[in-house]
Formats: structure tokens, C-alpha cells, sequence
């Protein structure tokens, strides 16, 4: 049982990455003030979405073709929402 959920956890490296790099850009886009508090809040919900269907494809010990298609659509809205979310203030001043 644990070889099972070792070699399902080894099915998903690239939603493993492109999720920290998300979390990552998350967490810059505040401390740059791209990000609201309330953005911020949205898109980390979201990233918990993401990190919940990804578990739930791994459950079972196999991670289909159609649950990592699932999973990289998720993150590619994801990541158009990021991505949106910190530049949608187009009147930034310009320093």
C-alpha cells in the first residue's frame, strides 16, 4: 500500500512544480502590492482547490491521463488568473 501511494505521488511532478512556482508568484505579487490582501486570499483559495483535486486523483494509487488533463486545465486558469490579478491596475505610477 505505501509503494502505491509512493509511485502515485511520482505521476504528478510537473502539477507539483507548476504549483509552487503559482504559490510562489502568489506570494511576490504581494510583496511587490501587485496583490491585494483579497486577490491574494481569492488565488490562494484557489491554489487549495487545485492541491485538493490532485490529491483526490491520487487516492486511488493511479493518476489518469484524464485526471492530469483535468489538473493542468485547472492550472492553466490559474495561472491566467495570477497572472490578471497582478496586472489589472493599469495606472500604476512609473518610477
Amino acid at each position: 500500500m505505501v509503494a502505491t501511494a509512493a509511485s502515485a505521488q511520482d505521476r504528478t511532478p510537473r502539477a507539483n512544480t507548476r504549483q509552487a512556482a503559482q504559490r510562489a508568484r502568489i506570494a511576490e505579487g504581494r510583496a511587490d502590492g501587485d496583490l491585494t490582501t483579497r486577490e491574494a486570499a481569492a488565488l490562494n483559495a484557489n491554489q487549495r482547490h487545485i492541491r485538493r483535486t490532485e490529491r483526490r486523483a491520487k487516492a486511488d494509487g493511479d493518476v489518469t491521463v484524464a485526471e492530469r488533463r483535468q489538473l493542468e486545465k485547472k492550472q492553466d486558469r490559474a495561472n491566467r488568473r495570477i497572472r490578471r490579478a497582478k496586472n489589472n491596475d493599469l495606472e500604476k505610477p512609473q518610477n
